[in-house]
């Protein structure tokens, strides 16, 4: 008579690590976390460092906390229901946080390249290609807010939600924002 549990063999008793044979189950877990992570990341980054220089940030500042933001997403990915909502908030709260500020200190170049920025010199041509960026950052910081997060595919009632905003106050800054963006495009144009 054996004093194991059924299924189990002295070789691997019950609650023991799987062996080559055994496929283990944590191990396939962590595996499709990573891919899926993976892949959300890929179809997520780029455009939330658009979202962050659309909301005033330059493209060094928003390329970090884009990164920061992807890290402490992964580190909370099995507990986040929203993951696009979610890291947008984040990066919004982390850009502002770093607005408020005042321990940065300027550098004259960027130290290395990063993944996000792997020609730091193209940045400039990055951005005189953006003509509207000036538009976007002389806005009132709640419009520049609100127009960032309808850029980026949010409708109000989900602004709303991720600001803890009204869903009129979202729509009259919304409104507010693109009436602005639309004259100064308009005097543009009539002084060219």
């Amino acid at each position: 008579m054996s004093i194991h549990e059924p299924g189990d063999s002295p070789e691997h008793p019950a609650g023991a690590p799987a062996t080559r044979d055994q496929p283990d189950p944590r191990h396939d877990l962590q595996l499709a976390k990573d891919a899926a992570f993976s892949a959300f990341y890929r179809a997520t980054v780029r455009a939330l460092v658009g979202f962050l220089v659309n909301q005033g940030a330059s493209v060094h500042v928003a390329a970090d906390i884009a990164q920061d933001t992807m890290l402490s997403a992964y580190e909370r990915w099995h507990t986040i229901d929203h993951p696009r909502a979610w890291v947008h908030t984040i990066a919004s709260r982390a850009l502002v946080r770093r607005i408020a500020s005042c321990d940065e200190q300027p550098v004259e170049q960027v130290p290395e390249p990063t993944s996000l920025l792997a020609d730091p010199d193209a940045i400039t041509a990055w951005e005189a290609r953006h003509d509207l960026l000036p538009v976007l950052r002389s806005l009132p910081p709640r419009q520049r807010q609100v127009l960032a997060w309808a850029l980026s595919g949010f409708t109000p009632g989900d602004i709303a939600e991720q600001l803890g905003m009204n869903d009129d106050a979202v729509r009259a800054s919304l409104y507010k924002a693109r009436r602005a963006v639309a004259e100064a495009i308009k005097a543009r144009e009539e002084g060219q």
